[in-house]
């Protein structure tokens, strides 16, 4: 099993020494959640907490994660960045292959792409971006990212995008993977069909399992149960050792763990002092006695 620490929308000031503790403690991964805005006024209802409220949000510092993961790979060597997850489908595909084709080589191949949608209606609007085929566009950016990330001139014609060959330099020397998220069956089927792997954003153990079932018999159905494919999973099992052996029974490779509820509508209150501890006691209680 992997961990990863989601510093989940922590104080802009945390982020340089939890990230150093995440890494001399022992952790695998540091993900980082991504939001352009909060609207003034908004319909959407956000999916994976009880009652889709959107409060839980309205004043929680954002940065922009690309910008943040540059900065800390700058600072670490060892530890891998992750996004869980971007807002991929209100993105140019061009571009933002650049800006992961960059961050991948500036850090040594330290990092992994979390790809979403984004629930909110209004994400769309601010960046005069159809809602529409929202879906069938976030499909094709991620067909382009990976064409781009070859090295060689690539060209695409799709329904949502046309794009004339063109080449970016320089590339990583490893292809960063893309994880899917989302918990729909659009979303299953785009992680079998398109992802190096997929984000489970919540959910027990028993829960997570039916997905990783569904995708894994979709991998099947498109021919790519022989590739390389990794399942992450932000869950209230990962808070023990039994619990890390049922979720990998399950299937799951990396866990994320906040020490916090990030869909509260509580303050991020806690001191760096006091999430390092957390860290450790995650460190002694869990990583170390499930390795035994």
């Amino acid at each position: 099993m992997k961990y990863a620490y989601h510093h989940s929308m922590c104080p802009p000031e945390q982020y340089i020494p939890l990230t150093k503790a995440a890494e001399e403690i022992g952790f695998d991964t540091v993900t980082f959640p991504d939001s352009i805005c909060y609207p003034k006024e908004a319909s959407s209802k956000y999916p994976y907490n009880a009652d889709g409220s959107r409060e839980f949000l309205d004043g929680v510092p954002f940065i922009e994660p690309f910008l943040l993961m540059s900065h800390l790979a700058a600072i670490t060597t060892k530890i891998r960045f992750s996004t869980s997850v971007h807002k991929t489908a209100v993105h140019e595909p061009a571009l933002l292959a650049k800006m992961m084709s960059s961050l991948a080589v500036l850090s040594g191949n330290r990092f992994d792409y979390g790809a979403g949608i984004s629930p909110w209606g209004e994400d769309f609007d601010v960046t005069n971006t159809p809602w529409e085929k929202r879906g069938k566009r976030l499909d094709e950016i991620i067909e382009i990212v990976n064409g781009l990330m070859s090295g060689d001139y690539f060209g695409y014609e799709g329904e949502i995008f046309q794009m004339p060959a063109i080449k970016l330099c320089p590339v990583p020397t490893e292809r960063p993977r893309i994880f899917v998220g989302g918990h729909s069956k659009p979303a299953l089927r785009r992680a079998a069909r398109l992802g190096d792997g997929w984000i489970a954003a919540g959910g027990d153990a028993e829960s997570i399992k039916v997905m990783v079932d569904q995708i894994n018999e979709f991998r099947k159905e498109y021919g790519r149960d022989h590739l390389p494919f990794e399942f992450q999973a932000m869950t209230q099992d990962a808070y023990s050792p039994d619990g890390i052996k049922k979720l990998e029974e399950i299937g799951i490779n990396e866990v994320l763990v906040a020490f916090r509820n990030v869909y509260d509508a509580e303050p991020d209150d806690k001191s760096v002092e006091e999430k390092i501890g957390m860290m450790k006691w995650f460190a002694d209680e869990v990583i170390a006695k499930s390795a035994q």
